[in-house]
């Protein structure tokens, strides 16, 4: 199926669950929990959390369905809810994001070394950052936000969204190498 039609087929499913129909609404859950899950799993850390909030957003979502004007992809919209949703529950439980303003930023040395890691490797090093670095980096390498987007969707300086990637980042690099070592 091309995304045309995929995209066509939300679109329908979308005006079928506007009409009533109760099965339109099981296919699209079908369709977008999976990713949204993923999604909610990546910012959260986990797998509890992330299942409410994909039960929340999802409800949300239904729920606002009449304010959903096809100015981007069904599939978008969504997750954009699970994005806000997933970061409102992280200001919730009072995740400190550490404010580096005052510490100055680190310089980006452009030292990387071209090292391949699993999947599974990198998910697991992920999942072991703090909860700041994690969402910071979730939201930019996942999701796509820029730094700006993050700061404005997160209440931080940019330059605390910078620090927190480049940081983040950088803690990342140092767990894989550890894993990496271990490993071998």
């Amino acid at each position: 199926m091309s995304l045309t039609a995929v995209i066509n087929s939300a679109e329908l499913l979308v005006r079928r669950c506007l009409d009533g129909d109760v099965s339109a609404y099981r296919l699209l859950y079908d369709r977008y929990s999976k990713a949204m899950y993923n999604t909610a799993l990546r910012i959260v850390n986990s797998a509890a959390d992330a299942e409410d909030i994909l039960q929340e957003a999802f409800t949300d979502a239904f729920l606002q369905l009449k304010s959903f004007e096809n100015k981007s992809t069904f599939g978008a919209w969504l997750k954009q809810i699970v994005v806000y949703k997933s970061i409102n529950f992280l200001k919730k439980k009072r995740i400190s994001f550490l404010d580096m303003e005052n510490t100055g930023d680190m310089p980006d040395t452009g030292e990387e070394e071209t090292i391949w890691y699993t999947v599974d490797t990198i998910k697991a090093s992920i999942k072991e950052l703090p909860d700041g670095y994690r969402t910071v980096l979730s939201l930019s390498l996942f999701e796509g936000y820029d730094h700006e987007e993050i700061a404005e969707t997160l209440g931080l300086a940019h330059s605390t969204v910078r620090s927190q990637y480049i940081r983040g980042k950088q803690k990342l690099i140092t767990l894989l190498k550890i894993r990496a070592a271990h490993e071998q």
